[in-house]
């Protein structure tokens, strides 16, 4: 798609999925720019998955140096210095924004420091500069989302978190999605007495069983998670902030953070100018390509609220360059994509829950493994790990894996490209396990419940 623009995309945002297309469009010979006003690497890499990930790490650490002993590791003295790991951390973040540049350099992609809006169909303003391009992606991500509540100015989202001045010692996490029951684990794991405030019935989505069993570890390790709960104001006595409940309690806290939800960040982009109307969460109608009501302008990732995941952002990403660069339209495929949720022990899922399948009509038979996974034999943790295969009656095949232990994100991605291909039980069954693993647990369920 040679042009007479200055390019032929213009891509709005530098976040995972937005170099992504940046780098496979330049790749296929097409003239590429980017627009970016925060940092590169979007959230992911500087407040999301990347750090969030290192901190889970780490809070791990007391567990494992309170289970030495039964492996007979003599273990003294110990404590958590948050200012190290807060910098050590902001400087692993650091090094991959400099791996971003650098691969967006090699690329011979133009960088554009500012906020861009679009003012026509092919034209951006940047910075008062005026830049035309043959198509427009908006890669923009999304931002916390903050109930308007009295004295909310008291509390943090989840990108503050990431930089707090102090380990707080009394902590309230407000919300009920993966990142407040990430959180919550990862700061009980510091040190922090953590309460989970969440207005719903049980938190997270997905299986029910899974759910349930997540709540009973996470109560068993003395986190006061609370259902049903909602804030409704806060108010500030020097460095303490009293949190007042929905049921007229009143409780104080050293730090709160709200996990609310995110919202697209479309506003002030232009989008108007060209007739694209965002829907009531903000979010950007896009067709199955990608592509808004407006031929030469698509959008990729938080923005159009489909699957909010870095890996489904990137797929995104490249199958808009595809599509514009190669004459190949890709339409990204948002079937059996697989999640973890880094909660404490973490959740590995893929595919139908046995409420949905059963909603879609399956008669399915269902497989569950309970078990205490090996290591906890002798470092004396009571955590227990809960396996689950939802198979559909008819074909055999496997319509969902659920998984809740140690290392199940890890294990899951495999098991995913099998389920991906249309892998039935009986494949499972003929398949030879790794012993002793957790994993062997998935090919050697016999029995439906």
């Amino acid at each position: 798609m040679m042009s007479r623009h200055d390019y032929d995309l213009f891509v709005i945002g530098a976040g995972s999925g937005g170099v992504r297309a940046c780098r496979m469009a330049a790749h296929y010979g097409a003239r590429v720019a980017v627009a970016e006003e925060r940092y590169v690497g979007g959230t992911c890499v500087n407040v999301g998955c990347v750090p969030k990930k290192l901190m889970w790490y780490a809070s791990h650490m007391r567990d494992l140096f309170a289970e030495a002993g039964g492996y007979g590791w003599l273990v003294g003295p110990r404590d958590f210095d948050w200012p190290a790991f807060r910098a050590n951390k902001n400087r692993e973040v650091q090094r991959l924004n400099r791996i971003y540049d650098s691969l967006l350099e090699k690329a011979e992609v133009s960088r554009v420091d500012g906020h861009a809006r679009i003012t026509s169909r092919h034209t951006l303003d940047v910075g008062g500069r005026e830049i035309t391009a043959a198509a427009i992606l908006v890669a923009t991500g999304s931002w916390p989302r903050m109930p308007a509540i009295p004295g909310i100015e008291h509390a943090v989202t989840s990108n503050e978190a990431f930089y707090l001045d102090s380990l707080p010692g009394r902590l309230l996490l407000v919300g009920g999605g993966y990142i407040a029951v990430e959180f919550a684990g990862i700061f009980d794991g510091f040190g922090s007495r953590v309460t989970l405030s969440y207005r719903g019935d049980l938190f997270l989505r997905g299986d029910d069983d899974i759910r349930q069993a997540l709540y009973k570890e996470m109560t068993a390790k003395d986190m006061d998670v609370r259902f049903q709960s909602r804030v409704v104001s806060i108010e500030r006595e020097g460095d303490e902030k009293i949190t007042v409940f929905e049921d007229g309690s009143r409780e104080t806290y050293d730090e709160i953070i709200f996990a609310t939800g995110r919202r697209p960040m479309t506003d002030n982009l232009g989008l108007e100018s060209v007739g694209i109307v965002p829907d009531e969460f903000g979010a950007i109608e896009v067709d199955a390509f990608c592509k808004t009501g407006v031929d030469s302008i698509y959008a990729i990732g938080d923005v159009i609220h489909r699957m909010e995941l870095t890996p489904v952002a990137i797929a995104e990403g490249m199958a808009v360059a595809r599509t514009l660069f190669q004459g190949q339209p890709v339409a990204p495929d948002y079937n059996s994509v697989p999640t973890a949720v880094f909660s404490q022990p973490p959740i590995g899922t893929v595919g139908l829950t046995e409420a949905k399948a059963r909603e879609e009509g399956y008669r399915v038979r269902i497989y569950r493994s309970r078990f205490r996974p090996l290591k906890n034999t002798l470092s004396g943790s009571r955590e227990e790990a809960l396996f689950k295969l939802v198979v559909d009656d008819a074909s055999d095949r496997v319509l969902g894996i659920h998984l809740l232990g140690t290392d199940v994100p890890e294990m899951l991605q495999g098991f995913a490209v099998a389920m991906k291909h249309g892998v039935t039980k009986a494949q499972f069954d003929t398949t030879v396990g790794i012993h002793p693993t957790g994993a062997e647990e998935l090919v050697t369920m016999r029995e439906p419940d």
